[in-house]
């Protein structure tokens, strides 16, 4: 791997408490989707164990002809959750994505930071032997695949490939747009179970600087080392979840209802919270596929798609994914911004709110703070506090 602009010392090794970290904010950052983190740490953690190393490096440590290949799970939440993945799924796709495309990766990449898909890339790359960019393609999760700030920008959605838990793989070696990817292998991915493991083709260390959201695992670790920090000291980590994404408190109150069904490989529906305390006499509901989509309060809407609508518990700041909702929970509901990648025109059309079926106008909630790069001193700091 050329080195763009970076030195050794920006790499760094992610460890168990790491990986615990990451997997928490990324649980945060899914918005519902992405896949049950727990299960994705729980496996990266076994690689680890087994003296496998994870890698984290700067988009700048690429050279600008290096390529990624972003990496991640496909399907309903509602059955990865049961459906255990046999492990090699990510890899077997990772390597049907070099032998159509001619190249070969020096690193891995996540498609989406949000939920158990920012830990997939690292099982794979752990499983190669090469390091995960510090980037995804959408700074949160999103429920199809050309919901993300490569294909929206014109980059190509093709060689794909697709694989189970069975050892099927399937490769896509062409498709007319980054839709019809997106409706060709999702009808793959009902057909094998719902739930299998994703390559999208390769992406230049150029393109992923141009067009990646930046520092987005560092982004992850650092919020779930911030609510394991409040939790410790006995602080509201909502409340830090806040502070450090600049988000907006949009309700507090418990589950009374929920309405979910998986259909089309996707988790849909809505759910209900009744306020509490503040927000008492108030009711939230927020429609979801896969991810959370659209919060509205008495009617009227208050964060939309692509701001990320974020169900937490309301006391430990747990994230809660759409497959987990059930009544009684307990629950603030928050909204963080979107990667201003996300708010462009070009973006909107295909991950804003009419894109999903609400005739809508997006809205921004806050500004984005753009995630800095974790550095091992920042660490070292952290851990220590």
């Amino acid at each position: 791997m050329a080195s763009h602009a970076a030195t050794d010392r920006e790499v760094w090794d992610v460890d168990e408490h790491d990986l615990a970290h990451i997997a928490l904010g990324a649980g945060i950052l899914g918005t519902g989707g992405g896949g049950n983190t727990y299960l994705g740490f729980l496996r990266a953690r076994q690689l680890l164990r087994a003296g496998r190393r994870i890698r984290i490096v700067p988009p700048e440590a690429l050279g600008d002809d290096d390529w990624a290949i972003p990496v991640g799970g496909i399907g309903a939440p509602t059955v990865g959750v049961e459906r255990i993945k046999q492990g090699g799924e990510s890899l077997r796709a990772l390597r049907a994505v070099e032998a159509a495309s001619g190249r070969t990766a020096s690193a891995v990449i996540s498609d989406e930071v949000g939920g158990a898909n920012a830990i997939e890339p690292m099982i794979a790359a752990a499983m190669a032997g090469l390091p995960v960019v510090d980037a995804d393609a959408m700074g949160r999760a999103f429920p199809e695949l050309q919901m993300n700030t490569f294909l929206i920008y014109g980059l190509p959605c093709t060689p794909g490939a697709l694989a189970d838990d069975k050892g099927n793989v399937v490769t896509f070696p062409h498709a007319v747009s980054p839709l019809w990817l997106e409706r060709i292998a999702r009808a793959a991915t009902v057909a094998v179970g719902c739930s299998a493991a994703f390559a999208m083709a390769p992406v230049s260390g150029a393109d992923i600087r141009r067009f990646g959201v930046r520092n987005t695992l560092s982004q992850s670790w650092r919020l779930g080392a911030a609510v394991a920090k409040a939790r410790r000291l006995r602080r509201d980590p909502v409340a830090a979840i806040l502070a450090l994404e600049q988000g907006t408190l949009l309700h507090t109150g418990k589950i009374v209802d929920v309405r979910r069904h998986t259909t089309a490989g996707f988790a849909r529906g809505h759910m209900h919270v009744a306020g509490t305390g503040e927000h008492a006499g108030t009711r939230l509901e927020i429609d979801f596929q896969n991810e959370n989509l659209i919060a509205r309060v008495d009617g009227a809407p208050v964060a939309i798609v692509p701001d990320l609508v974020c169900v937490l518990d309301a006391v430990t700041a747990r994230p809660y994914f759409t497959d987990e909702l059930r009544f009684g929970l307990q629950v603030a509901v928050v909204a963080l911004p979107a990667t201003p990648l996300l708010r462009t025109p070009e973006a909107l059309a295909v991950v804003g709110p009419r894109a999903f079926g609400y005739d809508l106008e997006y809205a921004p909630l806050s500004d984005y703070a753009r995630p800095a790069w974790a550095s091992e001193s920042d660490r070292l700091a952290t851990m220590a506090a």
